[in-house]
């Protein structure tokens, strides 16, 4: 039997090979423009080819916890794509240090601009992860991934008036926590 737009899902938690390739054909562009929205910051393409391959790694793992229609499997992959690329941007982030040996910076004002905007960055980093999850994500996808707040709204199922009142919250909770720092 052949993999078909009727069967793949089928197919797919029977662990057939063609299923996850008419899947890769089908999705592929819906999962790159998701993984890259969210890693093209970075600036590391390794990274994002390394994600989409870890999505559908992970729809191929977890065929069998899905349920649902053809139409609902579109928004569960969509889902899997924009959280993984999360993880790896939180993942990276982390990550990231300050090589000095790599800049050339002349003078040491420089390395202490570098230094001082680093360990701002670290600071935010931190304090935005006290938020909780939703927050989280709302303000890493704003403020980080420059994402618009109608998108956002939309992404999370809020209204625009609810989304603008988790950021104020937000908002509000991190100047707590910074004056507590």
């Amino acid at each position: 039997m052949r993999c078909t737009e009727k069967n793949y899902i089928s197919r797919l938690k029977k662990r057939k090979e063609d299923a996850i390739e008419f899947i890769v054909d089908e999705y592929l562009a819906l999962v790159k423009s998701t993984v890259y929205k969210v890693l093209s910051p970075l600036n590391k393409d390794g990274i994002i080819e390394e994600c989409i391959n870890d999505v559908f790694l992970s729809v191929w793992n977890n065929s069998d916890k899905f349920t649902g229609e053809e139409v609902d499997f579109k928004k569960w992959i969509f889902k899997i794509a924009r959280f993984k690329a999360i993880d790896y941007y939180r993942k990276e982030v982390k990550n990231l240090h300050v090589s000095i040996e790599d800049e050339e910076i002349s003078t040491n004002e420089l390395v202490e601009e570098e230094i001082i905007k680093l360990e701002e960055r670290n600071e935010l980093i931190n304090l935005i992860n006290t938020l909780e999850p939703m927050d989280r994500d709302i303000f890493i996808m704003k403020f980080f991934l420059g994402e618009k707040s109608e998108d956002i709204a939309r992404k999370f199922g809020l209204t625009r008036a609810a989304l603008d009142n988790r950021i104020y919250r937000g908002k509000k909770k991190l100047r707590l926590n910074l004056e507590v720092v």
